[in-house]
């Protein structure tokens, strides 16, 4: 855990090989560029060297001015990100950098209530890991966020339709009432996944495993996107109708009963 590795840290033992190495990846560049963001010395020193000597090019910021700063001058494929930073926060950070472009964001912080996780989450946060933490599962965390960030969308599988919601696979694409709808990647997948398997009921471990492609990580993450996707395509989002709960299991699509001369749920290819 951390706290051993600080130790290791100040007796010179536990000290991951340094320096920089590149990633056979399709990363750009063939470099992963992480950013660090923490106001602990300490704790920046350890995330920089396990992820260092992991492969991965690090950058560190102690404050969210400079990590801003930073991230402009040299846009990082994903950024570590600690919750409270002097001056703005990181919930600032993660929503300024969330409106330049989609980086992932990994949250690191003391904080772990349920009400932070997901305040983190609602900015555009991918994972959230809490202090003390163990510096390998962290990169194992970067590594996956990076991999699902990275990987090419699934096979086309045609159009979903749920009465006027209409999802466009190839094209990526969601409409509703023949309005445009904007979602995350995220979003869209989630969506696509429940709508290709209408009335089977998934547990939000499952749906980690399905659309994230983790096989652990904050089920609050499922939460949060099944809340916004409420917001964008239910009639009245505290009252769904399609992405509904299923109390002591997670979520279910209830495919909704098209008209008549409406083609069936999913066609084409």
């Amino acid at each position: 855990m951390l706290a051993a590795y600080r130790r290791g840290l100040r007796s010179g033992e536990a000290r991951p090989r340094a320096g920089h190495s590149r990633l056979s990846g399709p990363y750009r560049d063939g470099v992963t560029r992480v950013l660090v963001v923490d106001d602990d010395p300490t704790v920046a020193e350890v995330v920089d060297r396990y992820l260092r000597n992991a492969g991965f090019d690090v950058d560190r910021a102690a404050d969210g001015l400079a990590a801003l700063r930073m991230a402009e001058n040299s846009a990082p494929d994903l950024v570590v990100l600690d919750l409270m930073l002097p001056g703005i926060d990181g919930i600032e950070v993660c929503r300024r950098l969330r409106e330049r472009r989609p980086v992932p964001v990994i949250m690191l912080t003391a904080r772990g209530e349920e009400a932070d996780r997901i305040a983190g989450l609602e900015t555009g946060a991918d994972d959230y890991v809490t202090k003390p933490f163990s510096p390998r599962e962290l990169t194992l965390r970067v590594r996956s966020v990076l991999r699902r960030a990275t990987e090419p969308p699934p096979p086309a599988s045609g159009v979903l339709r749920a009465g006027t919601l209409v999802v466009d696979a190839a094209a990526r694409t969601v409409t509703r009432h023949e309005v445009a709808l904007s979602l995350t990647v995220r979003e869209f997948d989630l969506l696509a996944f429940l709508l290709r398997h209408p009335g089977r009921a998934f547990t939000r471990a499952e749906l980690l495993e399905q659309v994230w492609g983790w096989s652990y990580g904050d089920p609050s993450t499922v939460t949060v996107h099944i809340r916004r996707l409420r917001e964008k395509i239910e009639d009245d989002p505290t009252a769904p109708r399609m992405l509904v709960t299923v109390w002591g299991v997670g979520y279910r699509y209830d495919q909704a009963p098209p008209p008549a001369d409406d083609p069936p749920v999913a066609y084409g290819s």
